[in-house]
């Protein structure tokens, strides 16, 4: 088996569709969009909790050039099918102009099973990911891995970060998508578990109690995959710049790949480095590329600069087997110029000294579709 084969990737990318003329989220999707759509993409598109949301899925990739030409082609047909409904559609965690009262949600029966478990909670889900899955064939294995990539998570949501508006609000954070979602039950960092009997033991005794049904109810913010021999990134905001996206799910490819090669790095992630990483996730979600972190196993402060490099360092010869290496070199740029919460943020305040409210929101709706469909 290739290295290619042995960590493969797939990707699934979370848009908003709104009204061009509004901007505004839409509060039910457009039939004749949706039609269009999956006309062109097939079973690559999909709806999701929320009419406001659609999603599309990459076959099983051997390259990150194979992942990305599947979500240029994409992010152009869902962007060709909009316009011609008057809509757009917008990569980011959330949107600037969604409203909880105006949601409706899809009918469907694991839908409609979360809104009765979740209630309002259910209702605020009005966010948008994006998930990297890369193989790991060997079952036993997943778990551990998961651990060991969990000091990571805040690094990758920072790099990723494209949530700082609610509800046509300034929230003041960079990557506010976290913060509703882990509202809900099982979100957040992955639980401390280091086998995978472990795992099974946890998800046993909730199907028993009939909390969950299965293992698809567990959202953590990387999870072993129910249905694919994967382990799933799911920390990351949904990434506007195609090219950022693909840096970071390549990042991530990699890091999984050195972490299975080498299997004492982050053995030791204990309570106490896991209690670091939530303190360095809140920062990531605050601060963005800004924040300063703490090192989780040495306790050393780091910047966002200094651990992208340390990090690049330890996967270099994973980049090479994977060829990933200009994938991630694409990294430098975001540490450079800033992530699309940055350029939100920019983009509103230009637009604040020339008008109030939810009108300094209306160029920020512009730039997040106009980058989306620039592939």
């Amino acid at each position: 088996m290739s290295e290619q084969t042995a960590y493969s990737v797939g990707m699934e990318e979370e848009y908003f569709v709104f009204d061009r003329r509004t901007r505004k989220a839409v509060g039910k999707l457009d039939a004749k969009f949706l039609a269009d759509a999956k006309k062109a993409l097939g079973d690559r598109v999909m709806t999701e909790m929320l009419q406001s949301q659609i999603e599309v899925v990459t076959p099983v990739c051997t390259s990150m050039a194979q992942a990305r030409a599947y979500l240029a082609e994409y992010r152009t047909t869902l962007a060709t099918a909009a316009a011609r409904r008057k809509l757009g559609i917008a990569a980011c965690g959330s949107f600037p102009l969604a409203f909880l009262s105006e949601q409706t949600l899809t009918p469907a029966a694991r839908y409609d099973k979360i809104l009765d478990d979740l209630q309002m909670i259910a209702m605020r889900n009005m966010l948008c990911g994006m998930h990297v899955h890369v193989g790991v064939p060997d079952v036993s294995t997943r778990i551990n891995l998961i651990m060991r990539l969990t000091p990571y998570l805040p690094l990758l949501l920072a790099l990723s970060s494209s949530s700082p508006f609610w509800q046509g609000n300034a929230t003041g954070l960079h990557a506010y998508r976290l913060a509703a979602y882990d509202e809900l039950p099982r979100t957040g960092l992955p639980e401390l578990f280091r086998t995978n009997e472990e795992y099974r033991e946890y998800i046993t005794a909730l199907a028993a109690a009939n909390i969950i049904p299965d293992e698809s109810y567990i959202w953590w913010a990387v999870r072993p995959s129910k249905n694919y021999p994967t382990v799933e990134l799911r920390v990351a905001d949904s990434v506007t710049r195609l090219d950022d996206a693909i840096a970071i799910a390549a990042l991530f490819r990699c890091l999984v790949r050195g972490l299975d090669r080498n299997r004492e790095v982050n053995a030791g992630f204990d309570r106490v480095a896991r209690a670091i990483t939530a303190e360095n996730k809140w920062r990531a979600q605050r601060h963005g590329i800004e924040a300063t972190f703490v090192e989780p196993m040495r306790r050393a402060p780091i910047t966002a600069k200094d651990w992208l490099e340390e990090t690049f360092a330890f996967v270099r010869e994973d980049a090479a087997a994977l060829q990933c290496e200009r994938e991630i070199a694409h990294l430098h740029r975001i540490i450079s110029v800033g992530t699309s919460a940055d350029a939100q943020i920019a983009a509103f305040e230009k637009a604040r000294k020339k008008g109030k409210g939810l009108t300094a929101l209306k160029p920020v709706v512009d730039w997040l579709a106009q980058e989306t469909a620039n592939v």
